[in-house]
């Protein structure tokens, strides 16, 4: 393969086409329209994520970290497309600076996360894990009489945070009987879904809520968020789940409330670090259901996702505005900085 061009008009010189890197392999339901518009770089590798990123203009990435080093492998790059809705793997100043676009896709992980979030939740209720266990160990007889579950009709859900996925996880929620409350301070009162009450402050949310679900970005203020003063005032017996980051979560601090009593159960898709090393508390707490950030990684979900990244990637490379772009203050340089190597 052949470069054709300098600056932003790198193409394949045997096709034209505008040379992408791809983090992971591209997924078949997308393929056929992925090879007609561009020539593919990467994925990346075990050993080296970024492998073949150096002639990118345009790289779709995952959980990889990107950074600026990670940037400058790769002089010519456009844009980086975020293949979920957080983008804290990427570092959006060092981007900002090098006139790169982000994006990102708050509508791909949608109703798989939620889904998932409700699954959690359900699980850390009824005790399946321990059940389960049970079974598996041939400890059953008689465990009807030492089995304990939470009832979730008519118990109250505390939604931290009240974006897309919390407001799907609401719906889902609502049709088993729940009442629902949320707090999240950038909602209008007034937009907020039918059924869902807004309290005021999150400390307004956590005592009366009989489970608490977490929908939060990873900020300098939420990281840490919970923590062993949170989990205390939280209502004793109370549910916890968190699809978000893990490390808004004190995941000490959670075992201590589980060991203590106070909480009965916990549903945590996310951790920290990523994933847990084996033989961690978390994993071998029977109080906790952990998976391995996979919330959003159903067929549907991974597809609707890429194919939105690879959306916001190619609009960035034809000098279009892509419709979720992180950081808008520097689209009129990237802008300008393209229509200068227009051929022509």
């Amino acid at each position: 393969m052949g470069i054709r061009g300098t600056g932003f008009r790198a193409t394949d010189v045997t096709t034209d086409r505008p040379l992408i890197w791809f983090e992971r392999p591209v997924l078949p339901g997308l393929a056929s329209v992925v090879d007609a518009s561009c020539t593919v770089l990467g994925p990346g590798t075990p050993e080296d994520p970024y492998a073949g990123i150096d002639d990118a203009i345009a790289a779709l990435v995952g959980s990889a970290p990107f950074d600026g080093p990670a940037m400058d492998r790769a002089p010519r790059l456009r844009v980086i497309a975020r293949t979920g809705i957080g983008y804290d793997s990427v570092d959006v100043p060092a981007a900002t600076a090098r006139g790169i676009a982000v994006t990102n896709t708050p509508d791909g992980p949608t109703i798989s996360t939620a889904e998932h979030a409700v699954m959690l939740m359900l699980m850390a209720a009824k005790r399946v894990r321990p059940s389960v266990t049970a079974l598996m160990t041939g400890t059953a007889n008689g465990y009807y009489a030492r089995h304990e579950g939470v009832e979730l009709a008519g118990k109250t859900l505390g939604l931290v945070g009240l974006g897309r996925i919390a407001r799907r996880v609401a719906t889902i929620s609502d049709s088993i009987g729940m009442r629902v409350i949320a707090f999240d301070p950038y909602i209008d009162p007034a937009s907020a879904p039918v059924g869902v009450e807004l309290v005021g402050s999150i400390d307004e949310l956590l005592p009366v809520a009989d489970v608490v679900s977490v929908h939060i970005p990873l900020t300098d203020t939420s990281r840490g968020l919970f923590d062993a003063a949170r989990f205390g005032v939280m209502k004793r017996g109370a549910v916890f789940v968190n699809t978000a980051r893990g490390a808004i979560v004190d995941q000490a601090a959670l075992i201590e409330a589980l060991e203590s009593g106070h909480l009965f159960g916990a549903g945590l898709d996310v951790t920290d670090p990523e994933p847990l090393p084996a033989g961690h508390p978390v994993l071998a707490h029977p109080a906790i259901v952990t998976t391995p950030h996979i919330a959003s990684a159903t067929t549907d979900g991974k597809l609707r996702s890429l194919e939105s990244a690879w959306e916001g990637a190619i609009a960035v490379v034809h000098g279009e505005r892509p419709e979720h772009l992180v950081n808008p203050e520097v689209w009129d340089r990237l802008r300008a900085a393209m229509a200068r190597t227009e051929p022509g």
